[in-house]
């Protein structure tokens, strides 16, 4: 297993250093968080290149969110750099420059219960409008077409009027995969998109997400609890123990040998 980390990591590293023109998606360079002195995450050195579906996976604390996080530009590394096509996501302003780029799926959805599916999906443009252009569609949606196609596209343009409050749990994550795709970023970031829906639900949301991502040409790095999921869906899988890299391999070639060692109780960190 070692022997294959190794190979992947310096097929990423000599893929980074290369004279092409496409810059990795996303590259995690000696990446550490630490909170009062612990560790949380790292070093974590890790490419993404454009197009990629990584699923991150590994036992409760193992350092997923966090990693997102700092991709996201919501947590600052301890350590490290981290790049977003080749910007330093640190050196990034928020609101349009970071929105073009990146993309959250969250875990509980964050949409306002009270707004329509509608509503909640052209919150998506918020870092594309000016504050006066986002007061105005709260009254009269602006953009209320594309919103209406990318519902369409996540297979619920039929719930627009209906508050985000009123829809089931898979029906609220199609708004929320909808809210991110009108943003239109290069990189998508999801943390633990399915862990609320019950199994054929996360089936059919996980699905959907990774065909847009593919059908799109964007690049999707998402947590994921449930590994038979990860490796029904994702083309790439990584495996985090105590917040570093155990495994970094494509999905068809995780076996049962890394898995238990991933989830071995036997010296993971406390907490983790």
């Amino acid at each position: 297993m070692p022997k294959i980390t190794r190979r992947l990591s310096a097929l990423h590293a000599t893929s980074r250093s290369s004279n092409s023109p496409i810059a990795p998606a996303v590259v995690f360079e000696s990446v550490t968080k630490s909170y009062g002195g612990s560790p949380v995450v790292g070093p974590v050195t890790l490419v993404v290149h454009p197009g990629e579906t990584v699923a991150l996976v590994g036992p409760s604390g193992a350092g997923k969110t966090t990693l997102l996080s700092v991709a996201a530009g919501t947590l600052v590394p301890t350590q490290g750099t981290i790049e977003l096509h080749g910007r330093d996501v640190t050196r990034m302003r928020s609101g349009a420059e970071r929105s073009q780029l990146v993309g959250i799926v969250a875990q509980q959805f964050d949409l306002v219960p009270n707004l329509s599916a509608l509503h909640n999906v052209l919150a998506g443009r918020l870092g594309a409008w000016s504050l006066w252009r986002a007061l105005i569609s709260l009254l009269y949606p602006l953009d209320r077409q594309l919103a209406l196609d990318t519902l369409d596209r996540v297979g619920v343009k039929d719930r627009a009027r209906l508050r985000a409050g009123r829809l089931s749990g898979g029906e609220q994550q199609r708004v929320a995969i909808a809210r991110v795709l009108i943003q239109d970023p290069a990189i998508l970031l999801a943390d633990e998109p399915v862990a609320s829906l019950d199994p054929a639900r996360a089936q059919e949301v996980l699905r959907l997400l990774v065909g847009l991502t593919r059908e799109t040409g964007k690049t999707l790095v998402a947590s994921i609890h449930a590994v038979e999921l990860a490796r029904a869906h994702f083309d790439r899988i990584v495996g985090l123990r105590n917040g570093m890299v155990l495994f970094d391999v494509p999905a068809d070639e995780v076996d049962e040998d890394m898995l238990r060692e991933l989830y071995d109780l036997r010296g993971l960190r406390v907490g983790a």
